[in-house]
């Protein structure tokens, strides 16, 4: 079966790219052959032909416009594929023989740089992983702004901790070094939040240090904040190359690599994340109803997501938040200065990513004129701000590059660089001459031919035009007595003869060739000026930042007017004091003035607040406004309250309702306990805690006996500040053991007809639950509350006849040993002459060899199963 020179080519290229779909460049269009045709017919809709019908076999074909292939490429990497863009890299005139074809860039989900078909207010990040024993090292990069950062995880629960970084960076891609696959991808992979996310298995990379020093042209990585740190230097080689790899040697816009302390930054693991709302809203997959929602004001896509890594990754840096709220504070002020600066941002583009595109030479004419204007409403902020230290830029360069696009790049250009029409006229007297020719040809023409009539006297002389000798002098052979001797004749017919003459020929070749000069010479010309602009990506970049910050503080004063906010206090202190606080989201989506006001102390004598009341009586709200108003205050922003003083939180966990997403196969109670010992095994006494209802999975006394056991270990081992939401009343009898606990309750109303939630938060402990008033809120039938009444009535009734009997017993878990002295002996005595079982024997003589005090609150969770399997004789 013979094979053309075209199909030889295209599989020599496609068998080094067999795990790529190969966009192969025929003239106008890209074409995919063979099972590349059939999955992109399939995804993309096209039409699937065939080509070699007159062969004895036939190849699938289907192909897309050159011109409109960027967005066919976004649909299949969103997909998940990966895409190989195969061009032709010499000129189909000048070829010998069949054109030459390279792969000239390969396109995952990390390494889009096509940005119109990106979320323009997030970041499009590649991520590398690498875990070696308990450490674990990130490096995300984005090819459209230049951002490179790394970071060194460390903890037991590895996987956890990085499964919050993970979903804090949220990139599209993550590749990982070939260990760190084998062993840990598929438990990632199964993680719901993780599902859209492209997992890659790369090569690991040797003499890694070498290679970014190179790359960077630095002597050392210590400036970047990488000395000794041996993991975050592999992987981000290692995803650094990748990215290199795929372009294909194409200069990419990363000049730097920035190291991030896990100690400089609140940790806000996955859990909390989720449960706070904080970016994502997890229930509807949106952003609707989440901090950010209420937080983003912003003018531009840079300050949108400047604003989102602040909410991600709250500053530890006390200074950097002093400064914050100061900046935030004059534009409070200044109030006509804040809305004129919100103004002009409102005009002013992505420079981030116009700097990504000139680096990575995907620019057009429309990039560098937004940048014009971008630079132009920037130099308009400064005169605004009349010098002040917020936004200080480089006016003289910035003036520099706006003048050169001014004066070269034309106010609308097209889309496209390729097809002319974008520069200037009186910018270059080339290009000037081949304009007036293309556009003037026919007067030219005309003006030639009255010129050689008058020269000769040879009225009946014409200027013709054909494919074979292009333009010509035809004279009719009674006149050729009169043709002069400058005249070359080209053809003799039977009744004329058709000449050329230098001028003509001079003028047939401009006129002929000046469309294809004039795009040629454009594009040269247009390069030549991006280029240019390149050269002050330094001082571009630098101007992006500013502006993104500032719109980022004058969004945390709109906001702080507009709702109301005042600006906290922070501190290094260990206290935390919020005074008429209100959660942030959940007062936007009710009525104005209807949401109400809370305060919270956490001191030196109130570390751990025993929370009880009904579900909806807004136990939950309190708790979550609680913690998000700790991380907008480490944002530098405003808070939802009369006054607070916030002393500097390393880190927030939740524990709120079940988790079933994050392990798959385990059990609820599983999931909760796993939950609650990451928290009690990464906790520290600057730490805020929220447990929301734990030992709901398991029996009463299970339950109860495990809320007990945490709560105590949380004040005596940790010293978190932690709020625990209970139905167990029984939690309560806390408050008298442990020095620094009080109890809470949600303040509630009762008549005869009704009971009111106030959702007011007050001291002391609810002494009764109103799950049937929940329900009837909920719209349960009335036949079911009725029954629901009368079967509570008589189990409050056998209840009372059991505490009767039983005295005190259950209160023992709850109660100091001594100071129940009595019931313990009276309990004795009920005890006295019953003969104990053998499983109860065997139980006993288990509790004698177990040291409960070198016990986690999980391996003793663990242990009273197991001694309750023994008793049950399971």
């Amino acid at each position: 079966m013979a094979e053309t020179p075209l199909m030889g080519q295209y599989r020599k290229i496609k068998s080094e790219y067999q795990d790529s779909i190969l966009f192969f460049r025929l003239g106008d269009f890209y074409e995919m052959f063979f099972d590349d045709a059939v999955i992109a017919s399939k995804e993309l809709g096209l039409t699937l032909t065939s080509r070699n019908k007159e062969k004895d076999y036939e190849v699938p074909l289907a192909g897309i416009p050159y011109h409109s292939v960027a967005s066919y490429i976004a649909k299949l990497v969103n997909k998940g594929y990966k895409i190989a863009i195969c061009d032709q890299v010499e000129d189909p005139k000048t070829a010998k023989g069949i054109v030459k074809r390279e792969v000239t860039r390969v396109i995952t989900p990390g390494t889009i740089i096509d940005t119109e078909f990106l979320d323009e207010k997030s970041n499009n990040y590649l991520m590398g992983l690498k875990i070696r024993d308990n450490q674990g090292a990130i490096a995300y990069i984005d090819i459209t702004t230049g951002e490179f950062k790394a970071t060194e995880i460390e903890g037991e629960d590895i996987v956890f901790k990085l499964l919050g970084e993970i979903n804090k960076v949220s990139p599209k891609e993550i590749i990982m070094d070939e260990k760190t696959y084998d062993l840990f991808a598929e438990e990632f992979k199964k993680h719901s939040a993780l599902q859209d996310i492209k997992f890659t298995k790369v090569l690991d990379k040797k003499k890694t240090e070498e290679y970014l020093k190179e790359y960077f042209n630095v002597v050392s990585l210590e400036s970047y904040g990488l000395k000794d740190k041996k993991n975050a230097i592999s992987i981000a080689a290692i995803a650094l190359d990748y990215v290199v790899d795929l372009q294909k040697g194409k200069e990419l816009p990363i000049e730097k690599i920035s190291y991030i302390n896990e100690h400089e930054v609140m940790e806000l693991n996955i859990t909390t994340q989720r449960n706070l709302d904080i970016i994502d809203n997890f229930r509807d997959k949106s952003g609707t109803g989440t901090l950010l929602w209420v937080m983003d004001e912003c003018m531009t896509s840079m300050g949108s997501r400047l604003l989102k890594k602040f909410i991600k990754s709250p500053t530890l840096n006390l200074t950097e938040i002093k400064n914050r709220q100061n900046d935030v504070k004059y534009f409070i002020d200044n109030v006509l200065v804040r809305e004129e600066v919100r103004e002009k941002l409102k005009d002013i583009y992505d420079i981030e990513r116009i700097i990504g595109k000139l680096v990575l030479e995907t620019e057009n004419g429309r990039d560098l004129i937004a940048l014009k204007n971008s630079i132009k409403k920037s130099l308009e902020i400064l005169k605004i701000l009349n010098g002040h230290e917020i936004f200080q830029i480089d006016i003289k360069v910035l003036v520099e590059i706006y003048n050169l696009i001014e004066e070269t790049i034309i106010d609308e250009p097209p889309f496209s660089i390729r097809e002319g029409g974008v520069i200037r006229n009186g910018f270059n007297s080339d290009l000037d001459d081949l304009r007036a020719i293309s556009k003037d040809g026919k007067n030219y023409i005309l003006e030639l031919e009255t010129t050689e009539r008058e020269k000769t006297g040879i009225k009946g002389l014409k200027i013709k035009y054909n494919k074979v000798f292009g333009y010509f002098i035809e004279v009719t052979k009674a006149n050729s007595h009169l043709v002069p001797d400058y005249y070359i004749r080209k053809q003799t017919l039977a009744n004329a003869e058709r000449y050329i003459v230098p001028d003509l020929k001079e003028y047939e070749e401009k006129v002929l060739n000046a469309k294809d000069k004039i795009q040629n010479l454009e594009y040269y010309l247009f390069k030549e000026i991006s280029g240019k602009v390149k050269s002050y990506r330094g001082i571009l970049q630098d101007l992006a930042y500013k502006i993104s910050y500032l719109d980022v503080i004058t969004d945390f004063a709109h906001i702080a007017i507009k709702n109301s906010y005042i600006q906290p206090e922070v501190n290094e202190g260990e206290e935390i004091e919020i005074i008429a606080g209100r959660h942030p989201v959940v007062e936007k989506l009710i009525p104005v003035g209807k949401f109400i006001k809370n305060n919270i102390v956490f001191d030196d004598k109130r570390e751990i607040i025993i929370l009880t009341g009904p579900n909806m009586s807004g136990k939950s709200t309190y708790m979550k406004q609680t913690a998000l108003i700790i991380i907008m205050a480490h944002t530098g922003s405003y808070v939802p309250a009369n006054y607070a003083r916030i002393g500097l939180v390393d880190k927030i966990f939740t524990r709120v309702g079940a988790a079933d997403d994050l392990v798959s196969g385990q059990s609820t109670f599983m999931l909760e306990m796993s939950e609650v010992a990451n928290i009690v095994n990464n906790a520290t006494d600057k730490s805020f805690i929220i447990l929301d209802e734990i030992g709901r999975g398991t029996s009463t006394f299970d339950g109860i006996s495990i809320a007990t056991a945490i709560t105590e270990y949380i004040h005596e081992k940790i010293g978190a500040k932690t709020i625990f939401a209970t139905h167990y009343h029984e939690l309560t009898q806390l408050e008298s053991r442990l020095e620094k606990a009080e109890n809470f309750r949600i303040e509630v109303k009762e008549n005869e007809k009704e009971i009111i939630f106030l959702r007011e938060i007050v001291k002391g402990g609810a002494d009764k639950s109103y799950g049937i008033e929940v329900a009837r809120l909920a719209g349960l039938p009335k036949e079911i509350l009725d029954r629901s009444k009368s079967v509570l009535k008589k189990l409050e009734e056998r209840r009372e006849i059991i505490e009767k009997k039983v005295g005190g017993e259950q209160l023992l878990l709850f109660c100091n040993v001594n100071e129940n002295s009595e019931d313990e002996n009276n309990h004795e005595e009920n005890l006295k002459g019953k003969e104990l079982t053998k499983e109860q024997k065997i139980v006993m003589r288990v509790l004698e060899t177990t040291d409960v005090d070198k016990m986690t609150p999980l391996e003793a969770l663990m242990k009273l199963n197991e001694l309750k399997k023994i008793l049950s004789g399971s």
